[in-house]
């Protein structure tokens, strides 16, 4: 009775000093209302208890609720959810065959083969979470070899190479970390069981408590062994990324020492250049030496790029071979075009400066070369007898290609040094013209104009002649007469500068006009017609123009 009365005292000063008056009158009450209070008061106690441990568990569950939201969109741990989820249709699969195989009832049968049928559905969805869900982790990726760095040009995919690398390095990383993340929040998760279990023990808590460590102890192998074939993964790659570092390195070397090479024959090209500029006087000269000296030095710059970066000259040649032959037929007009500027180059048939004269399809170019290039020449067209005549137009840039000189019609007015060509006039007389007296006087007035080019063409012919059978080497003036249906045609040949023919020509035209006209037995024919006004003649008159009306239409 004491207890009772002492655990009601406490009780009392417990739940409020101002029920202590009421408990003191209470006092008065019989026995068994006391018991029933003592009872009720325990019951209250124990409640009380009860209510306290749900005060300590509800933290910790909020806590747990707290790392389960954090991790659900976990892929680790729902790969892992799936594959657990695996294992147990598979024993819920060989459970129901056991039972199905052991049981003698149809219907019952036909029961369990319904669960059975639903089951392998569900592990056919599942069927790729069969295996291991860290496979994808501890299985590094495939790392073939990289192509090495052989050429200046192969640097930026080395570049790109080596940073591919060090993204896959570092990926396979960032998910072993993130495994040992998830890792560390399934062991405080683990913790926090293991709190709640102590405080309130529960089967379904002790099984969970049992799954999420199975469940850590799966992903702490995982991440050992992630970890173990991480580093040789690390090693190999970081092996790769300095091998590739190296052959960088070495082509920026090799390309910095072609660049200096480069760079010393392009000084003495310059300087080459500059020396013929100040001592070869002959601005023909100077364009052959400066086309010699960029011919040298381009073929210098070619052997030092093949020598500095083709290991087999072997190896290079035969494919050098098969590829000639399959572009000399692909590309057979430029193969064609440099074998014609080798021709031109080493044969000595054209130079730049020469005139020439082009027949292409019916239409003639007369011009000087202005330029050889490997695969054409490039001719200003100048005012010529082509021009006057023919084109009624000059002054244009005509590119011709080389291959030109093996299927079409080139002629060379200053082949060899020479600057003279033959250039002809043609007069018609009227039949009762004194033509010898016309003779003796146009030929004496081309020998005038035309002394200094025969003296230039004599000099020229007999060095020609050391190189060519030529049978009549006379350049001196030549003149001919011919019987022709409206007159007597003279021809009048003489030797005149192969770039300005046609200011001769005007000059001597314009002196044997003048020295003709002069001569009363000498006329020059040309064609002429009458026209008749519709006047009626007598059969044997002719008719008689008046003084106000003289003959139209003569020329």
């Amino acid at each position: 009775m004491n207890k009772i009365l002492t655990l009601f005292l406490f009780f009392v000063f417990a739940f409020g000093e101002g029920n202590l008056s009421e408990n003191l009158a209470e006092q008065n009450l019989s026995l068994s209302e006391q018991n029933s209070s003592a009872t009720r008061l325990n019951k209250e106690y124990v409640n009380s208890s009860e209510s306290a441990d749900v005060a300590m568990i509800a933290p910790l569950g909020e806590q747990i609720r707290a790392i389960d939201e954090e991790i659900k969109n976990n892929l680790w741990v729902s790969r892992f959810a799936n594959f657990i989820g695996y294992q147990e249709l598979l024993k819920q699969q060989k459970i129901l065959q056991d039972e199905q195989k052991s049981l003698s009832d149809a219907d019952e049968i036909n029961e369990i083969g319904k669960k059975l049928r639903a089951v392998n559905e569900q592990l056919s969805l599942l069927k790729e979470y069969e295996k291991s869900p860290f496979l994808d982790i501890v299985a590094m990726p495939e790392t073939p070899e990289p192509e090495r760095v052989s050429n200046p040009f192969s640097i930026i995919t080395g570049f790109s190479t080596i940073r591919n690398l060090q993204e896959q390095k570092l990926e396979q990383k960032r998910k072993i970390e993130n495994l040992k993340v998830l890792i560390e929040k399934l062991e405080t998760k683990a913790e926090l069981y293991a709190k709640v279990e102590k405080i309130s023990p529960d089967d379904k808590l002790i099984k969970d408590y049992e799954n999420l460590k199975y469940e850590i102890g799966e992903f702490s192998s995982a991440y050992e062994l992630a970890g173990t074939t991480y580093d040789v993964y690390e090693k190999k790659i970081n092996s790769q990324i300095t091998a590739l570092t190296a052959d960088i390195t070495a082509q920026i070397k090799r390309a910095g020492n072609i660049l200096i090479w480069i760079g010393i024959v392009l000084a003495l090209a310059f300087l080459a250049k500059f020396i013929a500029k100040r001592y070869v006087i002959n601005d023909e000269n100077f364009y052959l030496v400066n086309k010699i000296i960029n011919v040298i030095n381009f073929t210098i710059i070619v052997l030092i790029l093949l020598f500095s970066y083709i290991d087999n000259m072997t190896h290079f040649v035969t494919v050098l071979g098969f590829a000639s032959a399959g572009l000399a037929i692909a590309m057979k007009d430029m193969f064609m075009s440099s074998l014609g500027w080798l021709v031109i180059v080493f044969g000595g048939t054209f130079r730049v400066g020469d005139r020439v004269k082009v027949c292409k399809n019916g239409v003639v170019y007369v011009g000087d070369i202005i330029d050889i290039s490997v695969l054409r020449m490039t001719i200003f067209e100048d005012v010529t007898m082509t021009t006057w005549r023919e084109n009624k137009r000059a002054g244009r840039v005509v590119f011709i290609p080389n291959n030109y000189i093996f299927t079409d019609l080139l002629a060379n007015y200053t082949h060899s040094g020479l600057k003279t060509v033959w250039d002809g006039i043609d007069i018609l007389l009227t039949f009762d013209s004194n033509h010898k007296k016309a003779m003796y006087i146009i030929k004496n007035i081309v020998r005038k104009y035309s002394k200094g080019y025969t003296d230039i063409a004599k000099k020229q012919m007999s060095k020609l002649r050391s190189q060519y059978s030529i049978k009549n080497p006379n350049v001196e003036p030549r003149i001919f007469s011919f019987f022709e249906p409206y007159g007597i045609q003279i021809s009048v040949w003489y030797m005149t500068n192969s770039y300005a023919t046609l200011g001769l020509r005007s000059n001597i035209s314009s002196e044997i006009l003048e020295s003709l006209q002069k001569e009363d037995d000498i006329k020059i024919a040309y064609p002429a017609y009458t026209l008749y006004n519709g006047k009626t003649y007598g059969a044997n008159k002719a008719p008689n123009f008046e003084p106000n009306e003289p003959p139209m239409g003569e020329v």
